[in-house]
């Protein structure tokens, strides 16, 4: 898998997703809240597929591909 999130982006991914988990497991907000997962998600996997559609990427680097 080719990774396209990058780190600053990265890392506010993984913080809202798990900021909004939190507000949704303490009742602060509706269960809407645990769409976290979708962020968080992609921070710790480091890949959105949002982002090839719209022809975005905020990685750097890119890792060699195997041959």
């Amino acid at each position: 898998m080719k990774f396209n999130v990058g780190g600053i982006d990265r890392i506010l991914r993984i913080l809202v997703g798990v900021v909004l988990i939190a507000l949704a497991a303490t009742g602060t907000v509706g269960w809407w809240g645990y769409l976290g997962v979708i962020p968080l998600l992609t921070g710790v996997f480091r890949f959105c597929p949002a982002y090839p559609l719209l022809g975005m990427s905020t990685c750097p680097i890119q890792p060699p591909k195997d041959e």
